[in-house]
């Protein structure tokens, strides 16, 4: 049977957008079908646009300490207006980059929302396309719960589109966008509060890690409260939010933004017409191969739920783009060893295992853990402190996770999960040479493990 194209991919996202490139590369025809946006969640309400804001909210502590460096200036002022209109005009420059990478690869691109008509056939504005196989890339989708008064919250959606700045803000959840745009709104100058049902943010991050940015964020004046929970949201006369706790208790903001997790995007795809079988959790259930139970359809990201992470949905469509055009060159995703950052304030910085990880495991573990003033803060009074922790394994001595809490954790991370990738021991450390004076060399000059745990 013959075919209009080889591969239809349905979501121009980074993984989408990989799979699509060099499977056209490769010399199959390829169409590319994306509804929303080109780039994705991450290059339009993820990562990039974050990033922008994170640095942003950054300056506030910049400003102060410049002033211990000898620096006077005039009061600093914050326009919001300011950093998402310049924010908008890089995100579109991304969006025609993203376009010309299509493009100029041969894809064709389908702006459109596209459906499953069966396992080898697509409808995008009304036109039909046959493919020999069909790559569900559609990503995740934020989710509020069912509660009162849901509609007058926002989500990561809507808070990089807001037309000004909250006075104040309570962010609700516990994982790392909560986290994160507590950080952004915080630096930026609104009241905000971190809301959480569980016993502290983060789970399943180091506890030592979410301790030390615990400590951190009490620091700089957020408000944490764990063990608490929403039961309705009211709209106040004056345009204020009232919200009604499940404790009874009620907190006044001005804006309430829920990160309580993501939900695959499946949204009238057609999937009553194929054969496609979803996990408890409505994720797209796939081989290691990224097929679906409908072997001509497959799909990767955040679709399936696995990690969900830009870098690994990459990963994931090169793999898709190899095995199914290039089958010499293609190698399974390797999970293990996913370096990660959370741009929180400061930074999270993490690869490998996690000492409560490699406990379970049955690993008998080292435990080599500084905590410090960074250089910059040291000629004033700031109390911010950076944590670096190694956990090493006892018998092999070989490094089996590496975490950081501080300024720049994800850029020093990422050059440590080279050498935990090729399998570096303690001693490798101990041995490699610091640079002088950076917070990175602690690394290498971490001498003395933590006394055992009783």
């Amino acid at each position: 049977m013959s075919f209009d194209v080889d591969l239809f991919v349905i979501g121009a996202g980074s993984g989408g957008v990989r799979a699509a490139r060099f499977s056209a590369g490769f010399g199959a025809r390829v169409a590319v079908a994306e509804s929303r946006y080109l780039g994705g969640t991450c290059v339009n309400v993820g990562c990039v646009p974050k990033k922008f804001l994170v640095y942003g909210a950054h300056f506030s502590d910049d400003f102060d300490v410049a002033s211990s460096f000898g620096w006077t200036a005039g009061k600093p002022q914050f326009d919001w207006a300011t950093l998402i209109a310049n924010k908008n005009r890089e995100i579109h420059r991304l969006n025609e980059v993203y376009r010309g990478l299509l493009l100029n690869s041969g894809v064709a691109l389908h702006e459109g929302h596209a459906r499953l008509l069966d396992a080898h056939t697509v409808e995008i504005n009304g036109q039909r396309i046959s493919a020999a196989n069909i790559l569900i890339a559609t990503g995740g989708w934020p989710q509020v719960p069912e509660i009162p008064g849901k509609e007058h919250a926002i989500t990561s959606n809507e808070a990089f589109f807001l037309k000004q700045l909250p006075r104040r803000v309570l962010v609700i959840g516990g994982g790392y966008i909560a986290v994160e745009f507590a950080s952004i709104f915080h630096g930026l100058g609104a009241k905000t509060s971190l809301l959480y049902r569980g016993d502290m943010f983060l789970r399943g991050f180091d506890q030592g890690v979410r301790e030390h940015l615990n400590e951190e964020f009490q620091k700089k004046g957020v408000d944490l409260r764990f063990k608490a929970d929403v039961a309705r949201i009211d709209k106040q006369a004056d345009g204020s939010l009232k919200v009604t706790l499940k404790d009874e208790r009620v907190l006044e903001t001005d804006c309430v933004f829920y990160a309580t997790g993501r939900r695959p995007m499946l949204d009238n795809l057609g999937l009553e017409n194929v054969n496609v079988a979803l996990d408890d959790k409505g994720f797209v259930k796939v081989d290691e191969q990224y097929r679906s139970s409908e072997p001509s359809i497959l799909a990767l990201g955040d679709v399936i739920g696995k990690v969900q992470l830009t870098p690994m949905a990459l990963a994931e469509g090169m793999a898709v783009a190899r095995r199914l055009f290039r089958p010499e060159e293609y190698h399974p995703v390797d999970y293990q060893l996913i370096p990660t950052a959370v741009f929180s304030l400061p930074n999270i910085g993490t690869v490998g295992l996690t000492e409560e990880e490699a406990r379970s495991a049955g690993h008998t573990v080292k435990i080599f853990q500084a905590k410090f003033r960074p250089m910059k803060l040291s000629l004033g009074d700031y109390h911010e402190k950076t944590m670096m922790k190694l956990v090493v394994d006892a018998d092999s001595d070989k490094v089996l996770g590496c975490h950081m809490v501080g300024p720049d954790a994800g850029e020093i991370i990422q050059g440590i999960a080279v050498a935990l990738r090729a399998g570096a021991t303690k001693r490798v450390f101990d041995e490699t040479i610091g640079i002088h004076p950076t917070s990175a060399e602690e690394f290498v000059t971490l001498r003395t493990p933590l006394p055992e745990k009783k």
